[in-house]
């Protein structure tokens, strides 16, 4: 996976505009927007590819500190964000707590420990603290299921061939999606996993999603 992305890091960012026909930015802007984060909040920006979430966040809300982490250290050195660290999502090296939100753009499908990235989230946020991710999923009904991932298989193909002269190169994205989950198990996986108020935008007849799941506040927070 580290020499994969290795790979693809310098054109990632262009990759990921053609593969969402260039809505990638609206997303990822909708995503943080609807966020809505204290004074000098805490944002870790997971699998943060060239920062963009991390960025954003920064932008919208003053005082912001961000956290960059991602396996790759190429990705690390294209985001340029001076807080990172080299690192898996299923053992992240934060204590228990400190972020005030989680912000996981297209990584999700890559973490081959869903389960235990997520509970590693669940851990490190604050109670109360926010969820938020974007990423590629499975359309509910079969049939629209087998054309998205050949459109994406043909697509990752293509510029495979025409940036690095191999098919396989953008392959991975149909490849990690074929094991992957709807938008709306994913919404359960996270109820499963003692996230609460879990919400949902789908785009591409759900192809793609953002959710937002809140970890549980501590028992009596809101009692004055």
């Amino acid at each position: 996976m580290r020499g994969m992305f290795g790979t693809i890091a310098p054109k990632y960012d262009f990759i990921t505009r053609v593969f969402s026909y260039g809505m990638d930015r609206g997303w990822k802007r909708m995503a943080v927007a609807r966020t809505a984060l204290p004074p000098r909040a805490a944002v870790l920006d997971l699998a943060c590819g060239t920062g963009d979430l991390g960025k954003l966040a920064a932008a919208r809300y003053s005082g912001a500190h961000i956290v960059a982490a991602d396996l790759t250290e190429s990705m690390l050195h294209l985001a340029k964000i001076p807080d990172c660290a080299c690192a898996d999502a299923a053992d992240l090296p934060f204590r228990t707590g400190c972020f005030d939100a989680v912000f996981v753009g297209y990584g999700l499908r890559n973490f081959p420990r869903l389960t235990a990235a997520l509970e590693e989230v669940r851990r490190v946020l604050k109670p109360g603290g926010l969820l938020v991710s974007l990423d590629f999923f499975l359309p509910a009904r079969p049939w629209l299921r087998h054309l998205y991932l050949a459109y994406l298989y043909a697509q990752g193909a293509f510029w495979g061939l025409i940036l690095h002269g191999r098919a396989r190169v953008y392959t991975y994205i149909p490849d990690s999606l074929r094991s992957f989950l709807s938008a709306e198990k994913f919404s359960l996986l996270l109820e499963n996993t003692d996230f609460t108020e879990v919400t949902a935008h789908k785009f591409l007849l759900g192809g793609i999603a953002v959710h937002w799941a809140k970890k549980s506040p501590l028992p009596g927070a809101d009692i004055q």
